[in-house]
């Protein structure tokens, strides 16, 4: 009987009870006879011992290491340039902070099978994720809210059947070898976030697809937005200017390789805009003052 491999891509870095919960959800999954799982697991240089905990708690997982300068996406960068090595059926990116439900590997995998027998072989199966607490849909596939905005999003709520989308959130994506050929590994040009919501924009653009599976694949809490302190009035200009070109935030050179790929001819206005906001919310209080 053939079996469809999977390779399920993780990063981490110093969440050592998060990434094990993970793991633990992830190996008591009720996965059909005929496929089978390989995990990659990237250690962006904890300090918490959770490289240790892994290889002690399941020593099946392949494990590599980065050192602290990795961040999310070149974190998943690595553990993708790995798998492909092994020429996977299917590649499975999951965060460490996601728990997934017993029958979520299964539902993708059989949505991804299920819109192949429809025409759609080339298609990204995204798992919508809740809030442990809420019940409130936290991430998954995404589609514009606006025609004049392309980079404003709102999520889809997932329905009992697949669901188009646009582009999609790194949580939980099931992607079939037939992206993966057209599309290759996630862009190392990004160090933390937008890598994943730019794979999605250019799937559709190179004739591949993006759906959301049928119901929640997990629980997943929102994560603060980090480097967007716009309205805080506790933030000086040069805080804010700190945060949001950090790593973490939207740091302008990768933003203008993003914008220049998506955004069009007007690519250069979409790029300066949150640039250009967070100086003017951040000085117009300050002139206020002065008037005052």
């Amino acid at each position: 009987m053939t079996r469809d491999r999977t390779a399920v891509l993780i990063t981490c870095h110093n969440r050592k009870p998060k990434t094990l919960a993970c793991l633990e959800a992830l190996f008591n999954q009720a996965i059909p006879r005929d496929l089978t799982t390989d995990v990659y697991l990237v250690d962006d240089g904890s300090t918490d011992g959770t490289a240790e905990a892994v290889q002690q708690t399941y020593p099946q997982v392949k494990l590599l290491l980065g050192d602290g300068t990795l961040y999310w996406n070149r974190g998943m960068h690595k553990a993708f340039a790995e798998a492909l090595h092994h020429d996977y059926d299917y590649y499975l990116w999951l965060n460490d902070d996601t728990i997934l439900y017993p029958e979520a590997l299964s539902c993708l995998w059989q949505t991804s099978h299920q819109l192949a027998e429809q025409g759609h072989e080339k298609a990204i199966i995204v798992g919508s994720t809740r809030h442990p607490e809420t019940d409130k849909l936290t991430y998954g596939g995404v589609v514009r809210k606006t025609w004049w905005h392309p980079f404003k999003y709102r999520l889809i709520e997932p329905d009992t059947e697949p669901k188009p989308a646009e582009t999609l959130n790194g949580n939980c994506v099931l992607i079939p070898r037939a992206v993966v050929q057209i599309l290759g590994n996630i862009d190392p040009t990004f160090s933390h976030s937008i890598g994943d919501t730019d794979y999605g924009l250019r799937s559709q653009r190179q004739g591949c697809s993006v759906w959301v599976a049928p119901g929640y694949a997990g629980k997943c809490q929102t994560n603060p937005p980090q480097g967007h302190p716009w309205h805080d009035p506790g933030f000086t200009l040069k805080q804010r200017w700190q945060a949001v070109t950090d790593k973490k935030g939207l740091p302008p050179r990768e933003s203008k390789v993003f914008c220049q790929r998506h955004a069009g001819w007007l690519w250069l206005f979409y790029w300066l805009l949150p640039y250009v906001r967070l100086v003017l919310v951040s000085l117009l209080p300050q002139a206020q003052k002065k008037k005052g």
